[in-house]
């Protein structure tokens, strides 16, 4: 099954452990900006911090402005 998830009008590979995945996730914990993704499974493949306007370093930024805009805030109470 191909995840895809289309914003700002460009198709995104939402795999879990991707970029644009762990865009959205940093901002639904509330961390800060740090763009990177994993080649496989998240935590249990290599992490990997992509260089500055790659595919998958706007993917991550892509994934973050998404769920600031449509997603939510993980509720710490």
């Amino acid at each position: 099954m191909i995840e895809t998830i289309e914003f700002n009008g460009v198709t995104y590979d939402a795999r879990h452990g991707g970029a644009f995945d762990r865009g959205a996730a940093d901002s639904w914990y509330s961390r800060p900006r740090e763009p990177h993704y994993f080649l496989g499974a998240t935590y249990s493949t290599p992490e990997v911090r992509p260089a500055i306007h790659s595919e998958e370093y706007e993917a991550y930024l892509a994934g973050y402005d998404w769920n600031e805009r449509f997603g939510g805030k993980k509720n710490w109470d």
